[in-house]
C-alpha cells in the first residue's frame, strides 16, 4: 500500500514512526550534540507566542521623563537608562543572567568554557547545569578539564570583575547522590566567590522544555556501561544509541519547604535558588519557595530550549511563559522572579519584565553566540540586547528595569 495517502493527516511523521518504532518519539538520534531543541515559535498555527505577540506601548504623558530631566538638568535619553540589576543575590550589569547549560554535549568541553569565560568578563551570573559531575566529573581527580565542572567554575571566576556576577550551581537527584553541593562548597577554588556572596545553589524541579521529565542525552554503548549504575538507561534509539535519563526528584509542597530550609542550614554562606518548570501550579510553587526562603524562583517557560527531549514535549507539554507570567502576577510574584524561554532580543526581555520578572535567562542564545565567536560572540550579543533594552525602557518614559510594570504592555486577548 505504498501509493496510499492522507491529505492534511502528518503522513510521513506516522511512516517515520512506522519505519524506526521507539526512536521516532524523539529527534533524530544524530542530531543530538549539535542541535539545541524548544518549541517552534508557533507550532500549531495557532496565534504564535502570546509573549512575541504583546506590544510594548508608550504612553504620551511621561511624568517619569520630567523627573529624570529635573534630576539631570537636561532632557534624559536613552542612554540614561540604568540596567544594573540585582539577580539573586548577585549584581548583574543588566537584568540577563546565563540558563543553566548542564551535561549535553553541546555545553561541554571548549564552548562550555568560552561562555563561562565570557560570561564571568560580562559580569552576568551564570547557572552551571545538572549532570556534570556524575557524567563528566568535578575536575579533583584527572577528569577532562575542559568538561569538568571546576572547569568551568574556574572560567567563569577568573575573567568575573569584582563586585559583579555570581556562579549558580544546581543539583539534581544523581548530583545529590554525587555530593555536588559539598564538592562546591568546600573546595578553595569557590571561596572567592563564598567570601564576596557571589555563590548560589539551584535546586531543580524541572525544566520548561520537557516538564515532569529529568535531564536526558544521547549515548554510545561505551559511555552507556559506564553510566549504568548512575541513570536509568533505555535502548530505545536504535544504532547503537542509548537514551540517558536522570529522575526529576518528587516534590510536594512541604518537601520543597524542607529542601529550601536544608539548603540554607547546610549551606549558609550560599544564596538558594529554586528552578520551576511551566506547571499549572507555578504560582503556588513559587509563593511556597519564596516563603521557604529562597534568594531567587526561577520560571522556564514552554518556550524554553534543551539538548535533548522527546517531540511531543517541546510542542504540546507546558504553560508558555506568558501564562506563566500572567498567574505569578495574579497570585503575587516571588519578590526575585528570573524567567527564560527563547530569550535573545530587548523586546521580548522587555515585555518579560513588564509582566514581573526581575530578570531574563539566555540559554540557547548565549551557546550560539559562544559557538559563532569563542572569544567575543556572547560579549556582543549582550551588548546588542542592552543596547535594545536601553532604547524600549527610555521609550516608555522610564529609566530602570524595575519601573517597567503591566501598563506597558498590550495586546488584544490578554488580560
Amino acid at each position: 500500500m505504498s501509493d496510499l495517502s492522507a491529505p492534511g493527516f502528518p503522513e510521513e511523521e506516522v511512516r517515520r514512526r512506522a519505519r524506526t518504532g521507539t526512536a521516532a518519539a524523539f529527534p533524530p538520534p544524530e542530531e543530538y550534540g549539535t542541535v539545541l531543541f524548544g518549541a517552534d515559535r508557533d507550532p500549531h498555527g495557532r496565534g504564535g507566542d502570546p509573549l512575541d505577540a504583546l506590544r510594548i506601548v508608550p504612553p504620551v504623558f511621561m511624568p517619569g521623563r520630567l523627573a529624570r530631566l529635573i534630576d539631570l538638568g537636561r532632557e534624559p535619553d536613552y542612554r540614561d537608562v540604568e540596567l544594573t540589576t540585582a539577580v539573586g543575590g548577585f549584581t548583574s550589569p543588566l537584568p540577563v543572567y546565563v540558563s543553566a547549560l548542564g551535561s549535553t554535549r553541546a555545553a561541554a568541553g571548549d564552548l562550555g568554557q568560552a561562555l563561562a569565560r565570557q560570561a564571568g568578563a560580562l559580569g552576568l551570573p551564570l547557572v552551571i547545569g545538572e549532570n556534570v559531575v556524575p557524567v563528566e566529573g568535578y575536575g579533583r581527580l584527572g577528569e577532562a578539564a575542559d568538561r569538568a565542572l571546576l572547569g568551568r567554575l574556574r572560567a567563569y571566576a577568573g575573567a568575573l570583575p569584582d563586585g559583579r556576577g555570581g556562579i549558580a550551581v544546581q543539583q539534581s537527584t544523581e548530583d545529590a547522590d554525587a555530593e555536588v553541593w559539598n564538592l562546591v562548597y568546600s573546595d578553595p577554588a569557590a571561596l572567592p566567590l563564598l567570601e564576596t556572596g557571589r555563590l548560589a545553589f539551584e535546586l531543580k524541579t524541572g525544566q520548561g522544555a520537557k516538564p515532569g521529565l529529568g535531564g536526558m542525552t544521547v549515548l554510545d554503548t561505551a559511555a552507556a556501561a559506564r553510566l549504568a549504575d548512575r541513570y536509568g538507561l533505555d535502548d530505545v534509539l536504535g544504532g547503537g544509541r542509548v537514551l540517558r535519563s536522570s529522575t526529576p526528584g518528587t516534590f510536594t509542597a512541604e518537601i520543597l519547604r524542607q529542601q529550601i530550609r536544608l539548603m540554607r542550614n547546610n549551606y549558609p554562606r550560599a544564596r538558594v535558588w529554586v528552578k520551576l518548570h511551566p506547571g499549572r501550579d507555578v504560582a503556588e510553587a513559587a509563593r511556597v519557595a519564596a516563603e521557604a526562603g529562597a534568594d531567587a524562583v526561577t520560571v522556564d517557560g514552554a518556550e524554553g530550549g534543551t539538548g535533548w527531549a522527546p517531540g511531543a514535549f517541546p510542542a504540546q507539554v507546558g504553560l508558555p511563559l506568558a501564562e506563566c507570567l500572567r498567574r505569578l502576577a495574579a497570585a503575587g510574584p516571588p519578590p526575585c522572579l528570573l524567567v527564560s524561554g527563547r530569550m535573545w532580543e530587548g523586546g521580548r526581555a522587555v515585555k518579560a519584565l513588564a509582566l514581573g520578572a526581575r530578570a531574563v535567562g539566555l540559554g540557547r542564545a548565549a551557546l550560539l553566540a559562544a559557538a559563532e565567536d569563542p572569544e567575543d560572540g556572547l560579549t556582543r550579543l549582550v551588548e546588542c540586547l542592552a543596547l535594545e533594552t536601553r532604547m524600549l525602557v527610555s521609550a516608555l518614559g522610564k529609566y530602570e528595569p524595575a519601573a517597567l510594570d503591566r501598563d506597558d504592555v498590550w495586546s488584544p486577548g490578554f488580560p
